[in-house]
């Protein structure tokens, strides 16, 4: 009997199943891979997906293995390094200049490009090609006269065979782009590159095997006039040892992307309800899953802690090596660092949702996105190329005209350096290497740059408004008396009723207040028609009465504030405190007073920011005596007490008329339409999500300091890319002169093609190299 015939066969009543890792259908043989997890038994359509599922049953098991996969399959975001404009699904090539695309967003994937991969071949290749080559033609410069060994006439057919392979093989993907540049008349460096290098090798082509063509005059002793086979191989090859330094280096600009995602660990350790624990892999890790993070772990995602105590190194939020304690009931941040105790934590946000992934995301978003600066540089680029070859066909015909012989040598020798001297690609690179670069430099010290016109109008900003509440303050007030204006109503009873209306709000008074009641261990009772009065208070039923928090103008009470109240209000605010009524719809029947703690660093960041050049306001909800208190005590220049939000708004608009560029810092839902009205928005990260998306900058730190680095981040960044501009406009002003021939009438020498092929593609590297400075930025 064969081989085949003792493999079970399955047949029609063999029984089918679902295969829990891939969905394939499984027909149960008594061959079929099976495994028992939480009593019930699951079958496999191969050893692959038994081994998927042995590291993480539980997942598996769940039903979430086909929401993992349809998220994998989607296409990544494609763009091109020169024009972020072009975003495409998948890889591919630039529709504009050609350049292969991509991806949007960096990975920790260790793997080279392909592109870079293939280009360092072609390099390879076309420098091995070319070193005979010049041996050959520049042999005789240096004593070794091989020409003579091997006779001109050989000499020009072995150019021939060496070159050959370098244009038509090597240069292809270069040919495509300039082709296809043409065709589309979106003319850029590659125009010019393979104008250039083509008229060098037809050229050279015709004059080997059609030398009767050529007039006797330029036609030396063997009736072959001079060929350029080596100018066509040498500027192939260091075009491409160009385009391979500049793609590692802009490999680079991701670096600090791949340092936050090696934050995050690769497993995380799963917590089942039976007191099981394993090691699952990161991207399972669902919400609600419980998770055991041990000493010296990092926490895996952002999750609340259910059991344990610890210090948190939390320095890629903050940006300061602070161990913070975190207990029961904390939230912690996936990515930062568990210093010493055992934690269990409960999963709250996985994948796309953390706040790590949206770091990455801003901060691949950032370096994307068109600086307005570069606007200068597109008008420019957009006449560059026609001009240039204009100039290289006109100095072509000059040379050829009035040119010593042999003239048509010389015009072919200059039109061909004019061509590969003056390609713009470092004035294409200018701008987005550096965005890219300060970008991933910015998330380092916890400053996220939205987008790149943001960073540019930072560091032209001169007057900064700040909110006091979590941006001077620390955002955790405290009650520090309360003052009953009512005989029926003592002050115990004032904070359940303040407590019991504030409960479900998240707000930092709010949370003070129900704090204080939790200290006196109160039982707090369920409120009803609960109303929030924007920049006024809020209000709300406790046990059939209705009562209201904040400014007492919600029950039009204003005109029965005492002198009484008026004066311990005013004493409580001019020392700091902020001070909030309590009303019924009778009378004002109490004053809660709130503390918040000025930030230790506030009044050296707000010193910074004036060494900077910015003026810093500050807008508050509090009264004036309190927001003068704090003013004074941080030495900020000027004050807006009782600020409703669109007083808030309203004060960008007049900051605006007065000639003033603005950025303004919040942290709240009330910030947001000053913070989209501003010049630059400053979202401290600590703060509302509507905050961080009105905002162009987001500080994870949540203080004063996250602004000086975003201010010098913006100046350090703008002076990086008009550096790179400088470079690359004087190098072609001056380059494409050069290259024509305006020094020969002087000097008696021209530029050689290949030494224009070198320079341009220094001047590319260069620009990337002068943009990496920023990685070492001190901010």
């Amino acid at each position: 009997m064969d081989e085949a015939s003792n493999t079970p066969q399955p047949n029609a009543t063999s029984p089918t199943e679902q295969d829990p890792v891939c969905g394939m259908p499984v027909t149960i043989t008594d061959d079929t891979r099976s495994a028992d997890f939480a009593r019930k038994t699951y079958h496999f359509c191969s050893d692959k997906c038994f081994n998927k599922f042995d590291t993480d049953p539980y997942f598996y098991a769940s039903g979430n293995s086909k929401k993992q996969q349809d998220t994998q399959a989607q296409d990544a975001d494609y763009t091109c390094p020169m024009h972020p404009e072009i975003i495409k699904k998948g890889p591919g090539e630039c529709p504009i200049c050609g350049m292969a695309l991509e991806p949007m967003t960096v990975t920790n994937d260790d793997e080279p490009s392909h592109e870079l991969v293939d280009f360092t071949r072609r390099f390879w290749l076309s420098a091995i090609l070319s070193i005979p080559l010049l041996a050959i033609t520049m042999g005789p410069f240096i004593g070794l006269p091989f020409r003579e060994w091997i006779g001109e006439p050989t000499a020009i057919y072995v150019e021939f065979v060496l070159a050959t392979p370098v244009v038509l093989w090597a240069g292809i993907p270069l040919f495509k782009r300039g082709l296809k540049s043409i065709t589309t008349w979106n003319l850029n460096m590659w125009t010019l590159i393979t104008l250039g290098v083509g008229a060098a090798y037809l050229y050279s082509l015709v004059a080997t095997f059609l030398p009767g063509l050529f007039p006797p005059s330029i036609r030396t002793a063997t009736g072959h006039p001079p060929v350029y086979y080596e100018a066509s191989a040498v500027i192939l090859a260091l075009i491409f040892m160009g385009q391979v330094l500049e793609m590692r280096a802009r490999e680079r600009t991701g670096d600090a992307i791949r340092a936050l995602l090696d934050l995050a660990p690769k497993t995380a350790r799963r917590v089942l309800e039976d007191g099981t624990e394993y090691d699952a892999p990161l991207e399972n890790i669902m919400t609600g899953d419980r998770l055991r993070v041990r000493p010296g772990e990092a926490v895996p995602v952002d999750s609340r802690v259910v059991d344990g105590q610890s210090y948190l190194d939390e320095s890629m939020i903050t940006g300061e090596p602070v161990a913070l304690e975190k207990k029961v009931g904390d939230t912690v941040t996936g990515g930062t660092l568990n210093k010493n105790g055992t934690l269990i934590i409960e999963a709250t946000n996985v994948g796309a949702d953390t706040m790590l992934s949206k770091i990455v995301s801003m901060v691949s978003s950032a370096q994307r996105s068109r600086a307005p600066i570069q606007g200068m540089a597109d008008k420019v680029s957009a006449y560059f190329v026609p001009t240039v070859v204009s100039i290289s066909i006109l100095s072509f015909f000059i040379w050829l005209l009035i040119g010593p012989a042999p003239s048509l040598s010389y015009a072919v020798i200059v039109a061909v350096s004019v061509l590969i001297i003056a390609c713009p690609c470092a004035l294409g690179l200018a701008t987005p290497m550096s965005i890219m670069t300060a970008s991933g430099r910015g998330a380092q010290a916890g400053v996220l740059i939205k987008d790149a016109t943001a960073l540019e109008l930072m560091s032209k900003v001169d007057t900064l408004i700040v909110d006091k509440t979590g941006t001077i303050t620390e955002g955790k007030p405290t009650v520090t008396s309360i003052q009953s204006f009512s005989e029926g109503y003592t002050e115990d009873q004032l904070l359940h009723i303040a407590a019991s209306i504030e409960k479900g709000s998240e707000h930092p008074l709010a949370e003070a207040i129900v704090h204080a009641a939790s200290t006196k261990k109160m039982s707090l009772s369920n409120s009803e028609d609960f109303e929030a009065h924007t920049g006024k208070g809020v209000s709300a039923k406790v046990e059939g009465q209705l009562y209201a928090i904040g400014n007492p103008v919600i029950f039009n009470l204003t005109d029965k504030i005492s002198e009484d109240m008026k004066q311990k209000h005013q004493t409580l605010s001019a020392s700091g405190n902020t001070s909030i009524y309590l009303s019924n719809e009778q009378g004002i029947i109490g004053l809660i007073a709130i503390s918040d703690p000025i930030k230790e660093n506030a009044t050296e960041a707000i010193k910074q920011l004036h060494e900077v050049g910015i003026k810093v306001v500050m807008a508050t909800g509090d009264n004036a005596l309190t927001a003068k208190a704090v003013a004074n005590s941080v030495g900020i220049d000027e004050f807006k007490a009782e600020a409703l939000p669109e007083d808030k708004k309203t004060l960008v608009d007049q900051l605006h008329a007065s000639g003033a560029m603005v950025a303004m810092a919040g942290d709240g839902v009330n910030d947001a339409p000053a913070l989209a009205s501003a010049d630059v928005g400053l979202a401290m990260g600590t703060g509302a999500d509507v905050a961080v998306e009105s905002a162009g900058i987001t500080l994870l730190n949540g203080d004063l300091t996250g602004i000086v680095r975003a201010r010098k981040l913006a100046i350090g960044s703008l002076r990086n890319i008009r550096q790179n501009l400088f470079l690359a406009f004087v190098y072609n002003s001056a380059g494409v002169p050069i290259a024509a021939g305006i020094l020969y009438p002087f000097t008696g020498a021209l530029l050689s093609p290949m030494i224009a092929a070198l320079a341009m593609s220094l001047s590319s590297f260069c620009v990337v190299m002068n943009s990496l400075r920023l990685k070492h930025l001190k901010l």
